[in-house]
């Protein structure tokens, strides 16, 4: 199991504060068991490549399980793939996204070129995934592989009367559990059938759901050949992997009225115990602001990032400046300013303060806990972080050391290696360059010292021509490649 900080954490002292969505407030975390945290994160349907606006809602997790690991607690963390046919969304009709993959690459509607759509796109995912420099769940669950496990939870259903059968499937019956659409504090007596959806008139109720689509193609069952519906398999793979009962369960906001509700009720009915004691979801993203919807053709990649000169890193730092409750626009030239803010990060860490020793500073490392711990407010840390590359009374190792145990939570890759990140600055040794672009150096800082700045210019262009960049600085001049 990943731990940041070895085998025996410390629990912090500073209380960590959550919002909840069930209750639709900030609340004092406590996990049931201390000092290990079980945690569940919805993940992608792997039918495409996932969208910078899914991702977002794959960092909030991530930046979850790393304020409990700096906080010091044991984290098993789980996050599935929905790698088969189910139902889109909560629709009992309608086309599904893998079919709709199926559909695209020209396959075959089977089981295997559902598992072969799917083995591609996760992979994709898994590439994402480490671009953003997330850390590993404990647990990569795929649907198609906990199929037994999702009909052993929708029979226990069915033995204690929650469900009915209908001529297309098995739906749970809301009416059986009356706190259902406490996510959302959802108002069932107003509630339709969703736009995309056709009417089913078996259904008792619209917001009842399936959990078992009965068809020609999938499983074996009690209910005839067919599928698990979409909401059963989170619960089922959350089970197997994390227990009965977890503590924090994450994902986004779409998922949360829905997907999530839905969750809470056939677990708890299955258990009769509370199944998440916290539930966290990112809001939404929108593109030069437009939603984001593959239907219109506006959805963003990393790859589409990386096409513009642009990394997951610099995504990550820019996504880090808003907090996951808000709703963001993402802009091209909003990146491209949070890549010159985190370019300029490191260029103070390794070139201007030389990557020195030092020590954490208590009193800044305090108000980077206490703003980490209100629920996750990354905005706050990260104005802190400049507040203290610019603070004249902290010695530069210490800012050093500081912000490199901060990137534990941050995530931003600034205790890779030393050689790496210089490299990626671009500044070389003055050592490795060719002494005749020395000694034009050399010369230039002659004429800048007499003020000559025609012969500065003049110089600086032949020190280009050579295939080198000069930039001034107070520390003196600093050498980068063309």
């Amino acid at each position: 199991m990943f731990n940041l900080f070895g085998s025996k954490p410390e629990i912090s002292k500073e209380p960590i504060l959550l919002y909840n969505s069930a209750g639709q407030k900030k609340e004092e975390f406590a996990p049931l068991k201390p000092g290990t945290v079980k945690l569940y994160s919805c993940g992608p349907t792997v039918y495409d490549y996932v969208h910078i606006g899914n991702l977002r809602a794959f960092l909030m997790a991530d930046t979850l399980k790393r304020v409990l690991l700096y906080n010091g607690y044991r984290v098993e963390h789980t996050m599935n793939f929905t790698d088969f046919g189910h139902l889109t969304d909560d629709a009992d009709a309608g086309e599904d996204k893998i079919m709709k993959g199926l559909k695209r690459e020209g396959k075959p509607v089977t089981l295997t070129a559902m598992r072969e759509l799917a083995d591609t796109y996760i992979d994709a995912f898994l590439e994402d995934a480490h671009a953003m420099r997330f850390i590993e769940p404990t647990h990569w669950t795929r649907a198609s592989e906990y199929v037994k496990a999702q009909i052993s939870l929708i029979k226990t259903l069915e033995e204690k009367g929650y469900t009915y059968e209908t001529s297309d499937g098995l739906y749970f019956d809301i009416s059986k559990f009356p706190e259902y659409g406490v996510l959302g504090n959802l108002d069932l007596e107003k509630m339709k059938d969703g736009a995309r959806v056709e009417v089913n008139p078996e259904k008792r109720h619209p917001a009842d759901f399936a959990l078992w689509k009965k068809g020609a193609l999938g499983w074996e069952s009690d209910w005839e050949k067919g599928f698990p519906g979409w909401h059963i398999e989170c619960s089922a793979m959350a089970m197997a992997t994390l227990g009965k009962q977890i503590d924090i369960h994450t994902g986004g906001e779409d998922n949360k009225y829905t997907h999530h509700n839905a969750e809470i009720a056939q677990s708890e009915c299955a258990t009769g115990k509370q199944f998440s004691r916290y539930w966290l979801h990112s809001a939404f993203m929108q593109i030069e602001n437009t939603k984001i919807a593959k239907s219109l053709g506006n959805s963003v990649t990393l790859r589409n990032l990386k096409d513009r000169g642009l990394s997951a890193v610099d995504y990550r730092y820019w996504l880090l400046t808003s907090h996951y409750r808000s709703n963001v626009n993402f802009t091209f030239e909003a990146l491209e300013a949070a890549k010159k803010a985190l370019f300029r990060l490191k260029r103070h860490l390794f070139e201007e303060f030389k990557n020195a020793k030092g020590n954490v500073h208590e009193v800044y490392n305090q108000r980077f806990l206490k703003a980490i711990n209100d629920d996750l407010d990354t905005p706050k840390a990260i104005a802190l972080m400049w507040e203290l590359v610019k603070d004249s009374a902290v010695s530069a190792g210490d800012k050093v050391a500081t912000i490199k145990a901060w990137d534990a939570v941050l995530g931003l890759g600034l205790n890779d290696r030393p050689e790496d990140i210089i490299h990626e600055l671009g500044v070389i040794d003055m050592d490795d360059v060719p002494e005749e672009v020395q000694q034009l150096i050399e010369e230039r800082e002659a004429a800048r010292v007499v003020r000559n700045w025609e012969e500065a210019d003049r110089l600086r262009e032949a020190i280009n021509l050579k295939g080198f960049v000069i930039e001034d600085t107070p520390e003196g001049p600093k050498v980068s490649r063309v």
